[in-house]
């Protein structure tokens, strides 16, 4: 396990950032906590680096947004980001029905809320948990309300009527499967201004 501390949104874009440097298409990531705890923040940094088209928004109602590769961004020739919302998706069953297979070895994916319903995909995966330091414990997901969706500020930053992007979280990265093994993931945290900690305790 690895954990990183963060005190800003540019702070958690900046571990994303770096993360994005080591991903490759095929790539599943699983990103957990609750809501405004800075999944799409997070994301909206992957795709930054990854060079995909911009508008990295939460896929609430639509499930899926992908985001190609741009041929004149900063990484010609990288993964397409797929983004999906996993939430509304009761079984791996309804998750087979939007055919991520087709884009998964063309794309990075990431997954929000989907910690027990995407871990079939792929025999490797980063797991990423989100625990503000406000508002909850962020041990899970907690129980998704209709009435606090996120939406994008003035800024581009994807914002929740609850949350607070500048305010500090704890990334917790967990590495499974044989794409990860030995992968060094300290680097993530250096740059980051609050002192992100880290620990290869799986």
């Amino acid at each position: 396990m690895w954990e990183f501390s963060t005190a800003t949104a540019t702070e958690t874009q900046c571990v994303a950032k770096k993360l994005a440097a080591l991903l490759e298409a095929g790539d599943l990531l699983i990103l957990s906590g609750e809501l405004g705890a800075g999944k799409t923040t997070f994301t909206q940094g992957l795709g930054h680096s990854l060079g995909v088209r911009s508008g990295i928004i939460s896929p609430t109602f639509v499930l899926v947004r992908i985001h190609p590769n741009l041929v004149d961004g900063p990484n010609p020739g990288g993964p397409d980001l797929v983004h999906v919302d996993a939430y509304r998706l009761g079984s791996p069953g309804e998750l087979d029905d939007i055919d991520l297979e087709n884009t998964m070895d063309t794309s990075v994916t990431v997954v929000e809320w989907g910690a027990d319903r995407v871990e079939h995909l792929a025999a490797s995966r980063l797991e990423i948990e989100f625990v503000r330091s406000v508002g909850g414990s962020g041990a899970q997901d907690v129980p998704y309300d209709a009435g606090l969706l996120e939406h994008v500020d003035a800024s581009g930053f994807d914002a929740d009527t609850d949350g607070d992007d500048d305010e500090p979280r704890l990334l917790r990265l967990r590495a499974v499967g044989p794409r990860w093994h030995g992968v060094d993931f300290s680097g993530l945290g250096h740059g980051v201004d609050s002192g992100a900690t880290t620990n290869g305790i799986d």
